[in-house]
Parts: C-alpha cells; structure tokens; sequence
C-alpha cells in the first residue's frame, strides 16, 4: 500500500515510500506532520529541563578555586527529584550538551552519591 487508509492525512500518498541513506530527509518525519511538531516539542521540553538543573546546581552547589559550581551527585539527586524524576537523564544530556561533568558513564543513587558533578 502506498497510503495508510486509517491515515486522514492525503498527503502521505504522493510521497516515497522508501528513503535511503544520505537521504537528508532520511530518519525523519515528513515536514509540517504531527510527529515533527511533537518532536520539536518533545526537544524544547527536554531543553529546558536541563536549563533548570543548571540553576538547581549554581544555586545548591559551592563554588570551587577553579571558579566552577560543583554539587555532589546525592545532594543534587536529594534535591531535584523533588522537581523531575528524571534527573540521570537530564544530567546525561547536560553532559552531551557540555554543561556539566562527572566521572563515569551512568549515575546510580546510593552508590555514586559521593561523585562530584561540576557546572561547566
């Protein structure tokens, strides 16, 4: 089938079915669809989630002789949990992004709560 018939949108029809890649449009949705917009959404929200743990941080965290915000693992856990239960999550963004940084590939409560996390 080249159209989805429990798709009400007529559009869907005249495009490829297949993209490959190099393809730009290659892994993404077709532009101006409903699942674009909720990824750009999705991308905005996630933004500004990792905007607020840097706050969270400057304001919790103490100021190091190199200048940087630094805040142990379990006290910003202890505290912005309270906010988001997705604090790893948001913290391995952060580090994508590079915002912040700490040692190892994951954050574990209990176990890691002693690595300190620095505000880049």
């Amino acid at each position: 089938q080249r159209k989805n018939p429990f798709s009400r949108d007529d559009s869907l029809g005249s495009k490829p079915l297949h993209t490959h890649r190099g393809d730009p449009t290659y892994g993404r949705p077709p532009e101006g669809s409903r699942t674009e917009q909720r990824g750009k959404d999705a991308h905005l929200h996630v933004g500004k989630e990792v905007q607020e743990l840097c706050l969270i941080i400057r304001s919790t965290g103490e100021v190091g002789e190199d200048g940087h915000v630094s805040v142990t693992f379990g006290q910003l856990f202890e505290t912005y949990v309270t906010i988001s239960n997705k604090v790893v999550g948001i913290l391995l963004r952060a580090r994508k992004h590079g915002l912040v940084h700490f040692e190892g590939e994951m954050l574990w409560q209990g176990k890691d709560d002693d690595v300190v996390i620095t505000l880049l």
